[in-house]
């Protein structure tokens, strides 16, 4: 189904594959007849082209880029504001969309959600935004339907943030680069390699895009083939795909940890922009006749089969044939890793779920940016219709992703058919992807068309006993599973007939229910603040020397946002800083919270002229120790806070509050052997956080040990490629060395500052 190329490869007229080489180039010519050198083929993809395009530091290697649209949610939005005015807020220089998709429930006795929909209805309005109401479309259907352009850029506070398919480089990020945007700043990094995704031949019937996409990332994930990559998807299968086909795909590119996508444009994205109204963003997009491509992944579209991603990561596929032949061995390897994952928290197995040699699932989901789209629903109408899901535990719930697509699938019958058959047919929502909507029943198993189903997700609370399994299929198989009681059940069984569908977008319902300012602010409309939106507290400065207590210490091979701080419930305290951070670590390392706020007090106290040691007597001996090797740092030239250390901390979501969490209980660092994604790297400096790495195998240090770093402030003014730190122990130090890896200018200064705040603060 899939191959990975070994070496860089090139794409000659769009069509032909070349693998790099010595002869490639000679190769190139007798082809083309004419010569090219390397350094133009890589200048001759899409991803140089639209960069080039929004670059403004005159630098290719060095890129500075200015997006065209920015676009959050309810969970960041009220975050990437409050911070954006607290460094000097005035408008809003270019669109930014706020939509209501993941607080859109209520909170129960409460008025926390929909406070934060006024403070984004208001922010809108006093700085020329655009404010689109719960339950209208979930944030990247909107980007979809509104926002995209061929050729354009956009940055979003999510990290499924990707329009690829509609010629839109896109990508998602935390709150603070968002708040640089909005600052007239600009969103800095190196030129990325781009891997090419050579599609051919076309899907067989049954086989939907979360297939594709799932084979995908089970090629590249675990060996990090296109991590902080473009994609670019070319080829001749390419044309085989409907335009809702390719936005499934393009989607969960972000499972990969790539930095974006990009896809070769047609006659049906053309149509896809004429369809919603907006025409003349369509263009033409294609590689030039040879580009060159740091990787290439080939993909043959006829041999997919239904996938099915096991707990606890969208990378752990199967073809369902392949695990029904092998339930046995498959089930045993997923609850070894679930005994990595969630540490023997809790008994976990799914031996349950086989009666009869049959494997059984308890609910089904479409929903969100990846499931909800309009053929996505129509197909599995089609493969539910005259069926009956049955009156035992088995449910089947489906979230078109936007009203204008819930109000074609009534006119259609598509929402009539699926209601007969027993599923019920909710409003836009990306609660059951995070784990706020349909959560499961404990020890129940769900199949979704969502993007994730990552551990500490869902609803399960470990602490609490509590554990649900969540596995991504398509929505195809998901509806041939829901005609068959819940016994898992590829789509490609499906016997009948799956039809087209032609799409008619209804603008209207946008148009009469968004507030849009068009971009002219009004410095005079007040903004909501309920009682539960809070400003940030005040951050200090990176200290002369640093004071480290390793307060949590995580050992699993990769640590997901999630689990850094959790979805679900909590996301009704993401506009309070120090309220959420309540519930940092709390399903990975619930002891997390009480040994920061430790270290903090030490700092505050500190702060205020006092002794650290009386706020935390240890660090009296630590002191102690320190400055009789060191007795030139001098007691007024320190500074106290946490760290913890994970070995490949930062997979999944771009929220910011992963590391703003930790920054709000006095944290000054992350430890790692590498960072899952850029994004939370980004994150973690943004608010004003060390990224320390450390070569895999050498940890000096353990859970509850003192480090000291000498002249840190010193040694990131003077960009050192090496730090050294101390184990501070038993009146001993002991040195080791970590680096920080590559920092722009900017990202420096953030840090010495403290955060993004102090950095923009006048």
């Amino acid at each position: 189904m899939i191959t990975l190329y070994d070496t860089g490869a090139y794409l000659v007229e769009g069509k032909e594959l070349i693998a790099d080489g010595p002869k490639a180039l000679g190769e190139i010519v007798s082809k083309t007849g004419t010569g090219i050198s390397k350094e133009d083929a890589c200048r001759s993809t899409m991803a140089y082209g639209i960069l080039k395009d929004h670059n403004t530091s005159g630098n290719m290697d060095k890129l500075k880029i200015r997006f065209d649209k920015l676009t959050s949610h309810d969970i960041t939005f009220v975050g990437i504001i409050q911070t954006a005015r607290a460094s000097g807020l005035e408008k809003f220089p270019i669109p930014y969309v706020l939509t209501n998709c993941h607080n859109s429930l209520c909170a129960v006795g409460g008025t926390i959600n929909e406070d934060d929909h006024m403070f984004g209805l208001s922010c809108a309005k006093r700085y020329g935004g655009v404010y689109v109401p719960p339950h209208q479309a979930v944030i990247h259907q909107f980007a979809r339907e509104m926002l995209s352009g061929v050729g354009k850029m956009i940055l979003g506070s999510d990290s499924h943030t990707r329009y690829g398919a509609l010629g839109t480089m896109a990508m998602g990020e935390g709150g603070p680069e968002l708040v640089k945007q909005l600052l007239n700043q600009t969103y800095d990094i190196n030129m990325p390699g781009v891997v090419g995704v050579y599609l051919k031949g076309s899907p067989q019937k049954g086989v939907g895009p979360q297939d594709v996409a799932l084979a995908i990332i089970k090629a590249v994930f675990e060996n990090g083939y296109v991590k902080n990559k473009v994609m670019e998807f070319v080829g001749p299968g390419v044309s085989s795909l409907s335009a809702d086909f390719r936005i499934g795909v393009d989607v969960m590119t972000t499972e990969t940890t790539c930095l974006s996508s990009i896809w070769t444009t047609d006659e049906k994205i053309k149509e896809f922009y004429e369809i919603h109204k907006r025409p003349s963003e369509y263009k033409e997009l294609k590689p030039g006749k040879v580009a060159y491509y740091d990787g290439m992944i080939v993909v043959d579209l006829d041999k997919i089969r239904p996938m099915i991603a096991m707990p606890f990561h969208p990378s752990n596929g199967y073809t369902i044939e392949e695990f029904r032949d092998n339930l046995s061995d498959i089930l045993a390897d997923v609850e070894k890793k679930a005994a990595v994952s969630l540490e023997g928290a809790v008994p976990y197995s799914l031996k349950d779920k086989v009666r009869d040699g049959k494997f059984y699932v308890d609910q089904g989901i479409i929903a969100g940016c990846a499931g909800g789209g309009f053929e996505n629903i129509c197909a599995a109408a089609d493969i539910l219709k005259g069926q009956y899901i049955g009156s035992d535990a088995f449910t089947l719930s489906v979230y078109p992703a936007s009203m204008p697509i819930y109000m074609e699938l009534v006119r259609n019958g598509c929402a009539a058919t699926l209601m007969e058959t027993g599923a019920v047919i909710k409003t836009a929502f990306c609660g059951p992807c995070f784990g706020a909507g349909d959560t499961p029943a404990n020890n129940a198993f769900s199949i979704r068309h969502s993007t994730r189903n990552f551990p500490n997700r869902e609803g399960s609370k470990l602490q609490n006993g509590q554990i649900s399994s969540v596995a991504l299929m398509d929505a195809r198989s998901i509806a041939a599973t829901a005609a068959n009681k819940g016994v898992l059940t590829p789509a490609t069984e499906f016997d009948g007939t799956i039809g087209e569908y032609k799409y008619f977008f209804d603008s209207k319902i946008y148009e009469n229910r968004v507030f849009d300012s068009h971009n002219v602010a009004d410095p005079n409309a007040e903004i909501h603040f309920g009682p539960n939106i809070k400003d940030w507290p005040k951050m200090n400065p990176l200290p002369e020397n640093l004071f480290l207590k390793v307060v949590s210490e995580i050992h699993d091979p990769v640590t997901t946002t999630d689990e850094l701080i959790p979805s679900g419930e909590t996301s009704s305290y993401r506009s309070n800083p120090l309220g959420l951070a309540e519930f940092a670590l709390s399903r990975k390392d619930p002891l997390y919270v009480g040994r920061a706020k430790e270290v903090r007090a030490a700092e505050e106290a500190y702060c205020e002229g006092k002794d650290p040691a009386e706020a935390l007597p240890e660090l009296k001996d630590v002191i102690d120790t320190v400055t009789k090797e060191f007795p030139e740092i001098g007691k007024d030239k320190m500074g106290f806070g946490s760290v913890i250390f994970a070995v490949k901390p930062g997979d999944g979501s771009a929220r910011e509050q992963a590391a703003s969490c930790q920054k709000v209980l006095g944290g000054w660092a992350n430890i790692a052997n590498e960072y899952a994604t850029k994004r939370y790297r980004s994150n973690l400096i943004n608010w004003g956080m060390l990224p320390f790495v450390i070569k895999e195998g050498e940890l000096p240090f353990k859970n509850l040990d003192h480090l000291f770093i000498k002249d840190i402030r010193k040694a990131v003014e003077n960009k050192d490629e090496v730090i050294t730190a101390y184990l501070v122990s038993n009146g001993t130090v002991k040195p080791f060395e970590m680096t920080l890896g590559e920092l722009t200018d900017e990202e420096r200064l953030i840090i010495l500052k403290g955060c993004l705040i102090n950095y923009n603060r006048v």
